[in-house]
């Protein structure tokens, strides 16, 4: 039995990515599934892989279902039907995978590695390197996190907040001679 190992990149950014392994025998659809959860993203969605060639052209098609709305150039594959072996036809192979056709996540797959034998104790397919954040499917996820969130919400920091006050065309505060004055008549007193 021969394990496949291919490296997923975030299209936009190929410092991310994730190494998955998988069986020759298992289908499409297992590794569909498998970088769906290796990025974090919901199984909602319309998705296609492409076989590819060197230059990421879309070969032939593998998709998850006949979508009614998309335009084929002769029919496609189903991931459920077709096996990772059979669409192997060389040690670089390489396909395309897209996520949810109206937001257009694009992910490049490089197959890096085929070995014979895999551990007998393990559960295919896996991951087995993750590197960088992976897009957050839906809004934006920051480095910081959510409590991050809750500073800003504690600390108003817009201009018109105390000690931000507006300034005059020199850069100095608009207000700093009152409260300069105020300061100079207390300690006359």
């Amino acid at each position: 039995m021969a394990i496949l190992k291919f490296r997923v990149y975030f299209e936009e950014d190929d410092s991310i990515y994730r190494d998955i392994v998988i069986k020759h025998t298992q289908a499409f659809l297992d590794f569909h599934g498998t970088i769906l959860k290796a990025f974090e993203f919901d199984n909602k969605h319309q998705a296609t892989f492409y076989r590819s060639n060197d230059h990421w052209q879309k070969g032939r098609e593998i998709s998850l279902e006949v979508y009614a709305d998309h335009e084929y150039k002769m029919a496609p594959l189903l991931m459920k039907d077709t096996s990772m072996g059979s669409e192997i036809k060389n040690t670089n192979q390489r396909f395309t995978y897209t996520y949810d056709f109206q937001k257009r996540w694009d992910f490049l797959i490089e197959l890096i590695n085929v070995s014979k034998d895999g551990d007998a104790g393990s559960e295919y397919p896996k991951v087995t390197r993750t590197e960088g954040i992976s897009p957050k499917q839906y809004g934006t996820k920051g480095l910081l996190g959510e409590k991050f969130a809750d500073i800003e919400e504690k600390y108003d920091l817009s201009k018109s907040a105390e000690g931000f006050g507006e300034k005059s065309e020199d850069g100095e505060d608009v207000n700093y001679e009152e409260s300069g004055s105020e300061y100079a008549d207390e300690q006359d007193l």
